[in-house]
């Protein structure tokens, strides 16, 4: 996945400046240089955080992924386990 150009730190900074009403979102993503798109998609996915709380959301999506990760090659395993077990000698 492509590592962002801006931290939580700096996307939550830039979401405060919108929302603070001094500018509209158009300029601020001018004067930041991020597409409008971009700009929702943080809005949608940290709209109304805190700096701290976007930490902890990214330390359990990369929770999240390594525990998918190690359940698919359980189950991986389990699947060759049965199909090895099933044939007959």
């Amino acid at each position: 996945m492509k590592r962002s150009r801006f931290s939580e730190e700096q996307i939550i900074g830039i979401l405060k400046e919108a929302e603070a009403g001094e500018m509209p979102a158009v300029a601020v993503c001018r004067k930041h240089g991020i597409a409008e798109q971009t700009f929702y998609r943080w809005k949608s996915k940290y709209g109304g955080m805190e700096v701290s709380e976007a930490k902890r959301l990214k330390a359990l999506e990369d929770e999240n992924a390594r525990l998918k990760k190690l359940l698919a090659d359980a189950m991986l395993d389990n699947a060759l386990l049965k199909e090895v077990l099933g044939k007959k000698w």
